[in-house]
């Protein structure tokens, strides 16, 4: 199907992804390209309570929230704030079924969402349009082929978001004179994640770094896994780190890794505001594949044990894995060695 024509850049575009934090940072270079290309085209976003935090002082864009905790009450909502506004344009860009249905409350011209290849819980029955292009590519480049649906080629690789004077306030009261380092150990909390590196590996690297004259930053969320994780590696390591898992927002963290010379991390949303913030990734990947979700600009620092992980759990190549396949075995992040992530860091000098 060939690419969507306008005679001039329709009246407005909506779209439709609530989460999660990754993906919500690659839609980013995204908008940055609609409003080059397009300045005169509304842009409504449909959000995640959580990950509307994190982009909230985005300029020229309108924010539908949808808090999934609310329950139905929530739907019923939207329903009426959808109720007499109509789209030229619905980028339906969340193969969940939860989103489908909250697209049919959404009145547009064309609904795109995701080919055969990549559509998933009947998404297919509810659009009447679809992407097109490479299906094995980054989770940021399937994005972009919403808009090239629309006739844009171009990009925009500006990720637009800026933490407030506030938030660059509290990183400068946390950062020393020493290059600061953001380690954000935990992936989400999930069954059958294994994502995580060791806590006495990340020890290692910490007493690595902080021998070697930075001073190391624990970041997270509020779960008490990720606090309980964050506080062993504190107790294993010999020198001291910052532990502020659990006490910043998504912007301050931003203002945190502005003012920081790289961060290290799993699969993990903020991995991808390190990308956001400028700096190096360095990325730990095992159970999924960095080519298709790791830090847009850091592949070169990632480690990528992923075909190792294939071969040794699955007995397979990564041609022969299914794009966006796991590894789902608790050993599968052991594959990486603390001088591997040694190595990464020495490399950055």
């Amino acid at each position: 199907m060939p690419a969507l024509r306008f005679d001039q850049a329709p009246a407005n575009l909506c779209i439709l992804r609530l989460s999660a934090i990754g993906d919500v940072t690659h839609i980013l270079p995204v908008i940055a390209t609609l409003q080059q290309q397009w300045p005169d085209t509304r842009i409504t976003w449909i959000i995640g309570a959580v990950e509307y935090e994190l982009v909230r002082s985005l300029s020229g864009v309108e924010f539908i929230v949808f808090n999934k905790k609310n329950g139905f009450s929530e739907y019923l909502a939207l329903r009426k704030k959808m109720a007499d506004r109509r789209f030229e344009v619905l980028l339906m860009m969340q193969v969940a079924l939860r989103a489908s249905l909250l697209s049919l409350l959404i009145k547009a011209r064309y609904r795109i969402g995701y080919d055969k290849k990549r559509a998933r819980d009947f998404q297919s029955l509810f659009s009447n349009s679809t992407i097109e292009g490479p299906d094995r590519v980054h989770v940021l480049d399937t994005f972009f082929q919403f808009i090239e649906k629309l006739g844009i080629r171009e990009r925009c690789m500006n990720w637009l978001i800026k933490p407030a004077a506030s938030d660059r306030e509290f990183a400068q009261g946390i950062v020393n004179n020493k290059p600061a380092v953001v380690i954000n150990p935990c992936s989400s909390v999930r069954k059958n994640n294994w994502r995580n590196w060791p806590e006495e590996r990340y020890a290692a690297v910490v007493d690595h770094l902080v021998k070697s004259g930075h001073q190391v930053i624990l970041s997270g969320g509020r779960t008490s896994q990720e606090q309980a994780f964050s506080k062993t590696i504190e107790q294993l390591s010999k020198h001291e780190v910052i532990n502020l898992v659990g006490k910043t927002t998504l912007m301050q963290l931003l203002a945190l890794l502005q003012k920081s010379r790289f961060m290290i991390a799993p699969d993990t949303g903020p991995a991808h505001i390190g990308t956001a913030a400028g700096i190096p990734v360095i990325g730990l990947y095992a159970s999924s594949n960095p080519l298709r979700t790791g830090p847009y600009n850091s592949q070169s620092h990632l480690i990528n044990a992923y075909p190792e992980a294939l071969q040794t759990y699955l007995s397979i190549t990564p041609e022969q894995a299914r794009w966006g396949q796991r590894v789902r075995h608790p050993g599968v992040m052991h594959l990486i060695s603390v001088e591997e992530v040694i190595h990464k860091i020495l490399s950055l000098d």
